[in-house]
């Protein structure tokens, strides 16, 4: 099934609320895996609107704002940037103490009060 740029978008907004749930329940690095897909979903709305394609199945952000060549402020590009490299590690955690420790509850309240900038910075690009 094909989603409609529009059901990226309310998926993206989804995702953040459970970045805030799993946040709310101490669930600091989940709450950074679900940060993470929102953007991606809201960056697949915005490839899919653009582009009118198919977004692809990546989890890449980085690649997915160069195939869709828009001009990201610098303060959000260094935050996706961080984010991007922050997906792998909480996907596939090596040390799950030493992870917990990284993404401690203030690390991860001023990463997800970013990612909702970057949320309402994405959909402005449409």
């Amino acid at each position: 099934m094909v989603k409609s740029s529009e059901e990226w978008f309310k998926q993206a907004d989804y995702d953040m609320n459970t970045a805030e749930f799993m946040f709310d329940g101490g669930r600091y690095f989940y709450s950074i895996f679900m940060l993470h897909l929102s953007i991606e979903k809201a960056l697949k709305g915005i490839y899919q609107k653009k582009l009118g394609e198919i977004p692809p199945k990546t989890h890449n952000l980085i690649y997915l704002i160069n195939e869709i060549k828009i001009e990201i402020p610098e303060q959000l590009k260094k935050f996706i940037i961080r984010l991007n490299e922050a997906s792998v590690v909480t996907r596939y955690p090596e040390d799950l103490d030493i992870l917990k420790k990284h993404f401690d509850k203030e690390t991860v309240k001023n990463l997800l009060a970013q990612g909702k900038e970057t949320i309402i910075w994405i959909k402005t690009q449409c």
